[in-house]
């Protein structure tokens, strides 16, 4: 499913416009401006219940190599978004 496609079934799910469905679509998921993305960026995680978690985590710095010539290249720190799906997704897929 592409985001078009997403757009078409929530407007029929619930009843509303193409056009107001891609406007709640691109304000919960555009990057950066989105919901989540402001949410994560700020510093806290989002949590829907039964459907999971977005969450940061963070990633300590370390050494990796170059695959061609095999040096060593410091790979820094970082801060990685993160998806837990949630016991009623899990459920849903694997009935």
């Amino acid at each position: 499913m592409n985001k078009n496609d997403l757009v078409t079934a929530l407007s029929d799910k619930a009843g509303i416009s193409k056009a107001d469905a891609t406007k709640a679509i691109d304000s919960l998921f555009d990057v950066p401006t989105g919901v989540i993305a402001a949410t994560l960026k700020s510093g806290d995680d989002v949590r829907l219940v039964g459907f999971g978690n977005f969450v940061v985590t963070k990633r300590a710095a370390s050494e990796g190599r170059n695959p061609r010539t095999g040096e060593k290249i410091h790979i820094p720190a970082s801060k990685q978004p993160k998806f837990k799906a949630g016991k009623g997704l899990k459920d849903s897929v694997n009935p």
